[in-house]
């Protein structure tokens, strides 16, 4: 999710009044950063804005390429269950999600933006209700996934994070929603959303601070290896939680050369246009599993997790085998026909289990996650939709109007067709 720029102007006021101070941790190492999560910090924040702007998905409008299609709709795979005893612990078998009973499984849910932004605005953790009440309206929608977006300062609790929103009190709540859900038999996907590193090159949205308040072009190698060894080690008993590393990654828009921005995506390092140290996929991945966790983790794409025409070619090395690709689509994005899908994505779906993290569109109606929906069925590939906030359709894309469960004209769509597969 990208946020539009009345957000980022919002912020900068709160975020220009602490530029001097220094951010806790201070290391570079996992360990320190990892220390601090378990603190809260001792820096006052800085003022919050006056005023809380929603983020926006039709901002994305100027991504070069985001990914659909339609065909006829199957049930050649049997989706995962709300209200069953406990989610499934998933992994990659083949090109499929399986259970522990090697049962196929298909994520099919909805994203819960907030834990991106509320933090860093100083505004609280959640944007609108995550209790018993509302988890169970999201599985009325007989939804049996949730992606969880998470900032990693807020996570790691720095300095300029107001300590009754990051750190422990920031871990306690995103670990009380997984929970949550679990009850409801839905499957828990944390994900990274928005994270550190000053960048001003192509596609900049916050290019006047370093801190989270927007999507960077890839994760930075000072603090994100330490969010996902902390994160691993939070829900590494927990197998049902899936690990999303980072929402959307756009190394090709800082440099032209494509094949600079893909070696930038797996190794990270010093990757051209952008000003801080990467981490790249591989080191993220290999974070996760150093810390002991064998969870499903989901690697998106470069071109904000549309393009994945070489993901297989760059896919990092797992040795836990447990793998799938992750990518985003909305209407106004390139790639947008189903000729385009057959192309680009169905090359991926034959050979790793696939996930759509985010599908939606800026048109206040289906039409366009219809056509979504029905092609990934074909493939028997996941999908979530954006988002389950009450914000306007077109500028969110908004599922709901109300948090019992009131779909919007777009939400119908996912809503009525998640329940007749049923």
């Amino acid at each position: 999710m990208r946020a539009p720029p009345r957000l980022y102007a919002l912020v900068a006021a709160a975020v220009l009044s602490v530029v001097g101070t220094a951010l806790v941790p201070t290391g570079a190492t996992a360990s320190a950063a990892i220390a601090s999560a378990t603190t809260t910090a001792s820096v006052a924040p800085a003022d919050a804005p006056s005023k809380r702007s929603m983020p926006s998905k039709a901002s994305k409008a100027s991504k070069a390429s985001k990914a659909s299609k339609a065909s006829k709709a199957s049930k050649a795979t049997e989706p995962l269950r709300p209200n069953a005893a406990a989610p499934p612990k998933l992994r990659a078998s083949g090109n499929k999600l399986v259970d522990e009973n090697g049962t196929t499984r298909r994520l099919l849910g909805v994203n819960r933006s907030g834990g991106e932004f509320m933090c860093v605005q100083g505004y609280g953790i959640f944007d609108g209700p995550v209790d018993d009440a509302s988890v169970k309206a999201i599985a009325d929608w007989k939804v049996n996934a949730v992606r969880i977006p998470l900032n990693e300062e807020c996570w790691l609790g720095l300095s300029h994070i107001d300590p009754a929103y990051g750190g422990t009190n920031y871990i306690a709540a995103v670990k009380a929603l997984v929970a949550r859900l679990e009850a409801h038999g839905i499957t828990p996907i944390v994900e990274l959303h928005w994270s550190h590193g000053t960048y001003t090159g192509g596609d900049s949205h916050c290019p006047d601070t370093a801190y989270a308040t927007c999507q960077k072009p890839m994760p930075n190698a000072r603090y994100t290896p330490a969010f996902w060894t902390s994160v691993a080690q939070t829900f590494k008993s927990d197998q049902a939680v899936v690990f999303d590393l980072f929402n959307e990654p756009f190394p090709d828009r800082a440099t032209s050369d494509l094949t600079a921005a893909w070696k930038c995506w797996r190794d990270g390092g010093s990757c051209p246009g952008i000003d801080f140290q990467v981490a790249g996929m591989q080191t993220l991945l290999n974070a996760v599993r150093a810390a002991g966790a064998k969870n499903l983790v989901l690697i998106p794409g470069v071109a904000y997790s549309n393009d994945l025409r070489q993901w297989l070619t760059y896919k990092p090395n797992d040795p836990a085998g447990n793998l799938a690709a992750a990518w985003h689509t909305y209407n106004f994005n390139t790639c947008s026909s189903e000729s385009c899908f057959n192309e680009q994505l169905a090359p991926v779906i034959a050979q790793v289990p696939f996930v759509a993290g985010e599908i939606g569109e800026n048109t206040c109606s289906h039409g366009y996650i219809d056509r979504v929906m029905a092609w990934l069925d074909a493939k028997g590939a996941s999908y979530l939709g954006w988002t389950w906030n009450t914000w306007d359709c077109s500028s969110g894309p908004s599922l709901i109007s109300d948090y019992n469960g009131t779909p919007t004209n777009f939400g119908v769509g996912l809503r009525d067709h998640l329940k007749g597969m049923q």
